[in-house]
């Protein structure tokens, strides 16, 4: 059942309130050697103590009943460097694709590439289009619509999006990321577990598991589920508002399936505990709990069942918030009023969370996507 939840998770917040500030030096710009090397910061979401540790430890923090929950979608090669009619450079960021065949994207330069502009990717010079033939050793990405909130609707000629990709796109690192992807970050931008592709960003608290500590936590007796959510660029969208009821989440695909429904109630149900790996598991967990269940209930009603699902979220969880199924947190280190930071702050408290960042620029953690970690825990 949920532990209660920090007093000041409940206040309402505005963006500054989520300011901290980050060295630059601290911000990882490569995955280390070792993925289970990484640091562990540990807080308890009740006291608010903080402990250090390493993340191959994580095992020992969790106890035989409890379930692990861990986002298994797989990060495709979704940006797109190529070219304008005019020879200038351009780049297309695929996000999702639509059911009429088209793509929706973020592109750049975003005021030059209105509605009917073409961007070339692949091999040799600009196609002459003549007579519907198209060349064979690239494709044009067509600007089909502007849909709003910095997305374009895209269409391919002459390949399939999901070729262009395979061939010429490369892995979408983040923008705090200063310098080109290489071949490692194929491999290491993904979770070991990955498997459905879909994300344009890693689920980043995931990165730091090998198949053995995931040996490790089955041998504790603890059961993992795997559900998917699949990342949009919206993730590093900045909250620009100060109230924070007026931003706007870019709407992800997500799913439940009936083994992972079963594993989770079953979990529960036995007294064990429930362990988001990452904000998007925990997004994912709670907002089926929030489109069914309304109502929270009553203090000594059973806790409610997670429910099998799948379709779009656009949850955006910062405090005040009520956790209804996650009861701890595995996460990293986030940018500054981001969403993903905000979301940490409503289950672990504001003040808690911005003491355990402190902590952890002190003690010179490496932070974001390929930094250490944070476990939020009971007690």
């Amino acid at each position: 059942m949920a532990a209660t939840q920090p007093p000041d998770a409940q206040a309402p917040c505005t963006a500054a309130d989520f300011d901290y500030c980050c060295p630059p030096e601290l911000i990882a710009q490569h995955p280390i050697a070792d993925r289970a090397g990484s640091r562990l910061l540990v807080l308890g979401r009740d006291s608010g103590t903080i402990r250090h540790g390493a993340f191959r430890d994580l095992p020992a923090l969790l106890e035989p009943g409890d379930v692990l929950v861990l986002n298994t979608s797989r990060v495709i090669p979704a940006r797109l460097i190529g070219r304008r009619d005019n020879g200038r450079p351009a780049e297309v960021l695929l996000v999702h694709p639509e059911p009429d065949g088209t793509w929706l994207a973020m592109v750049h330069p975003g005021g030059k590439l209105k509605a009917g502009r073409r961007v070339w990717v692949g091999g040799g010079e600009m196609p002459v289009r003549a007579e519907g033939r198209e060349r064979e050793d690239g494709a044009e990405i067509e600007i089909a619509d502007v849909v709003g909130g910095g997305l374009r609707r895209v269409r391919f000629h002459g390949m399939d999006a999901r070729d262009v990709m395979r061939q010429y796109g490369t892995v979408p690192l983040p923008p705090y990321i200063h310098r080109p992807p290489d071949a490692d970050d194929r491999d290491r931008y993904q979770t070991v577990y990955s498997r459905h592709d879909g994300s344009v960003a890693a689920p980043t608290a995931g990165l730091h598991f090998t198949p053995e500590v995931l040996d490790a936590v089955r041998a504790r007796g603890v059961a993992i589920a795997e559900v998917v959510l699949h990342v949009g660029p919206g993730t590093f969208k900045p909250v620009e508002v100060a109230d924070l009821r007026q931003h706007v989440m870019h709407a992800e695909w997500y799913e439940i399936s009936e083994a992972a429904a079963a594993a989770i109630n079953a979990a529960r149900a036995a007294g064990g505990r429930v362990w988001a790996v990452g904000t998007t598991s925990v997004r994912v967990l709670e907002t089926p709990a929030r489109t069914a269940l309304p109502a929270l209930p009553a203090p000594s009603a059973a806790p409610p069942a997670v429910v099998a699902g799948s379709g779009w979220t656009d949850i955006f969880i910062h405090p005040p918030f009520t956790f209804r199924t996650v009861d701890a947190l595995l996460t990293n280190f986030h940018l500054p009023r981001s969403t993903l930071l905000m979301l940490v702050a409503a289950f672990a408290g504001r003040e808690a969370t911005l003491r355990a960042y402190a902590e952890a620029i002190r003690e010179r953690y490496r932070l974001y996507s390929y930094g250490d970690a944070m476990a939020i825990v009971p007690g």
